[in-house]
């Protein structure tokens, strides 16, 4: 066991220890002398951090190639939980997306999110190795239609969009012909330019427009931007210091241990801090990327992949949001965020590439194993 653990990718794995770290020491900071609801959620995000450090390990050292058997099973998992969580669910902050479990609402959404990537990697397998056609490509986009339904449902938009990206990753690198892709953008060009006048109401318009511009409407849609940029633009370039920051401090900024935890990051440790939290997520998707490259099979090549494309479009949109570069969609920052589901499945996910990299080609391991 020992030399299994010697084997694992500790480039990686260093590289999520320290945005790990980062993301505790903003959550702490966040309850330094100030008597609020935050004081807890450092301790509980520690208590959710042991749990995904266990199941890290777990998945780390669990076969990858038996998940290919159970592709079909997690499909209909996923549709179960997201069917189950509409009735059942705890409805927060106006979406009915969470299972109130006491000390922790599971959010089954982040479970779908890598048992999507698992059933498209075993969909595309099962076709073989020849060109993913027209037909392929359109029964991939049947297959994760009830799941986007699901999830619309809630409404989650921003985890709807995380699907949506994985699905069109893997396909393309599944091999689908990239004419289908150029395809597809032009008709959802097209379909949203006609929306914008028949389908679109006033209040969804008037959002798009604060996206452009956020001082349309300071005082509501743009108010979380502005916040956020502010923080930003006040971090300087070594930043106030930890619990000194006045926009998450003095709650100016919202949601700044979720959706802006970059944004307090920036505030209190400045430019420099972002620049290595970002340096950090290179170094851990150049390593997923070596993973991928070096894998011993298709299924292997096609789920580190999904892994890959769910953080890095989960970090892009983001850091996105949190400078205003893109509309604010809810998504969580891996391994930063708090969030019990959200970080224990990133742990999951993330050893789940670990096994994957255990097994790569140049290494020599038993099939049983």
């Amino acid at each position: 066991m020992i030399k299994k653990i010697l084997k694992l990718d500790w480039k990686s794995i260093g590289a999520v220890v320290f945005l790990l770290a980062s993301g505790l020491i903003a959550i702490y900071s966040f309850s330094i002398g100030v008597e609020t609801e935050d004081v807890n959620i450092f301790n509980k995000q520690l208590i959710f951090l042991l749990i995904g450090v266990g199941t890290f390990f777990f998945f780390s050292f669990f076969d990858y190639r038996t998940w290919m058997k159970y592709s079909n099973f997690l499909y209909l998992s996923s549709l179960f939980l997201l069917v189950a969580v509409l009735f059942f669910g705890q409805n927060i902050r106006g979406t009915s997306g969470w299972f109130n479990f006491g000390f922790l609402n599971f959010q089954p959404v982040e479970l779908v999110k890598i048992f999507s990537v698992i059933f498209l990697a075993g969909y595309f397998v099962k076709k073989g190795n020849k060109k993913i056609g027209l037909k392929e490509f359109f029964q991939s986009f049947l297959i994760i239609l009830p799941v986007l339904f699901l999830i619309l449902k809630q409404p989650d938009f921003g985890s709807a969009s995380v699907i949506i990206v994985i699905w069109l990753g893997m396909s393309l690198l599944a091999g689908v012909d990239k004419k289908y892709l150029f395809a597809l953008f032009v008709i959802i060009l097209v379909a949203f330019s006609l929306s914008w006048e028949t389908v679109l109401k006033d209040y969804q318009k008037e959002r798009v427009l604060t996206f452009l511009d956020p001082e349309r409407d300071p005082l509501g849609s743009g108010y979380n931007v502005i916040q956020s940029m502010t923080a930003i633009g006040s971090g300087g370039i070594t930043g106030k210091g930890i619990g000194k920051g006045s926009q998450s401090q003095l709650n100016f900024l919202p949601e700044r241990h979720t959706d802006f935890v970059f944004a307090s990051i920036n505030e209190e440790f400045g430019m420099m801090g972002s620049f290595l939290v970002v340096g950090f997520y290179w170094i851990l998707f150049y390593r997923f990327f070596e993973t991928v490259k070096n894998s011993r099979d298709r299924f292997g090549q096609l789920v580190a992949s999904g892994v890959f494309i769910m953080f890095f479009y989960q970090v892009v949109i983001n850091v996105g949001m949190n400078i205003g570069i893109v509309p604010v969609t809810g998504i969580s920052l891996p391994f930063l965020s708090y969030g019990g589901s959200f970080l224990i499945v990133s742990m999951i996910s993330f050893g789940i590439v670990q096994n994957i990299w255990l097994k790569k080609r140049n290494m020599i391991l038993p099939e049983s194993e």
